[in-house]
């Protein structure tokens, strides 16, 4: 199972709706977003995913909360407060947006921890656990942005620079 990974999109509409390109050229199953959505309009771009949206809140995100709760709402995507536990094709996942949020987590009840905030790449295998931030999504600089690609079977991450 590939799973699509973003953080920190801060409003960036044209990076956003690149974002959802990529991921759905990728053919991913399903997207994770670790927080800073910061505005609903953002929201309403990546109803364009052929697949289901979930993820967590991130400190930018807590002025529009109400609003934000609201488009999630309206198409059907799933996010909540971190820390947000999933598993997919057997494998535990725990979302947070900033790895601070991580200290309130055992993360040895989870095989991948994917986190946000730093705005910085993040792949570091312990024992057998991942943990992934694809790194900065909102910046203006073109080839500096990117994405993730995670793929559960064998708990590898992938960066994709646009």
């Amino acid at each position: 199972m590939r799973i699509g990974v973003v953080s920190d999109t801060h409003n960036n509409m044209k990076n956003v709706r690149r974002i959802v390109e990529l991921f759905n050229d990728a053919g991913v199953e399903r997207v994770v977003h670790t927080g800073d959505i910061t505005q609903p309009k953002v929201i309403h771009e990546f109803s364009a995913l052929k697949v289901p949206l979930v993820g967590v809140f991130g400190n930018n995100d807590q002025g529009e909360l109400p609003f934000l709760e609201q488009a999630v709402r309206q198409y059907g995507f799933h996010f909540v407060q971190p820390p947000l536990a999933l598993e997919w094709a057997g494998k535990r996942i725990v979302v947070v947006h900033s790895p601070e949020e991580l200290s309130d987590v055992d993360e040895t009840d989870f095989d991948v921890v994917l986190h946000g905030h730093t705005h910085r790449e993040t792949i570091e295998y312990y024992e057998e656990r991942l943990t992934f931030n694809p790194g900065e999504s909102a910046g203006m600089i073109e080839g500096a942005n990117a994405i993730g690609i995670l793929d559960l079977v064998a708990i590898s991450a992938e960066v994709v620079r646009f």
